[in-house]
């Protein structure tokens, strides 16, 4: 495992322990956090932690093509219950995303330094946001990365039922139309696979990530 100093510079990721942590350290500047994304790599820890950055194996993935809509939220969606919206309030959707209560989980791994780092890649152009909206509220949504190709999905939240799912169904149909070739869903877990989501070994998704023709 790396300690990484103020040089711009990841190990490859073959070398990445078997835990799925490949570097611990450096900051998180537009330029490093970039360049960990295009590498197949992000940062996840909490506040007292060092910077810990992963690259799992298997990664979490959601092929577009893939995406299980149920009756139900088909149902959802065409009551126009929701309106949606894109990069309208990066900066609401990263905090309620830090501030939402998760099962099992005592605290938040965005920390408030992370917001910080992703609210001026956002700035940039290069993290993005879906809002949810009710009544002139936003009630759910997500933000990520965005590589032109690939979509990495960072974190997602509701404060009533299905706004997450709404957001995440409206950004897949949207990067579908737009020739996008994966969405980045980076870890398992049951909700992300009853959308459609499944594991592929992290040479591929490299593989898929390195490809950008």
């Amino acid at each position: 495992m790396r300690y990484l100093s103020q040089d711009l510079f990841f190990p490859d990721v073959s070398l990445t322990h078997s835990s799925g942590i490949i570097a611990l350290g450096g900051d998180l500047s537009p330029q490093r956090l970039l360049l960990a994304y295009k590498s197949g790599i992000f940062p996840w820890f909490e506040d007292g932690e060092p910077i810990t950055w992963w690259s799992p194996n298997p990664r979490m993935v959601l092929f577009l093509d893939e995406l299980v809509v149920t009756k139900s939220m088909r149902n959802i969606l065409n009551r126009d219950t929701f309106t949606v919206t894109f990069n309208q309030n990066f900066r609401e959707v990263i905090s309620n995303c830090q501030q939402i209560k998760r099962d099992g989980q005592n605290g938040t791994w965005i920390t408030n330094d992370m917001i910080e780092a992703y609210c001026k890649l956002h700035e940039l152009g290069i993290a993005k946001s879906v809002e949810v909206w009710q009544d002139g509220q936003i009630v759910g949504g997500l933000y990520g990365i965005d590589l032109g190709h690939i979509f990495c999905g960072e974190s997602m939240f509701s404060k009533v039922s299905n706004a997450s799912k709404v957001a995440f169904i409206t950004l897949v149909r949207h990067l579908k139309q737009e020739n996008y070739k994966l969405l980045d869903c980076q870890v398992y877990n049951e909700h992300l696979e009853s959308l459609g989501c499944r594991e592929i070994p992290r040479q591929d998704f490299i593989s898929i990530l390195k490809d950008n023709n």
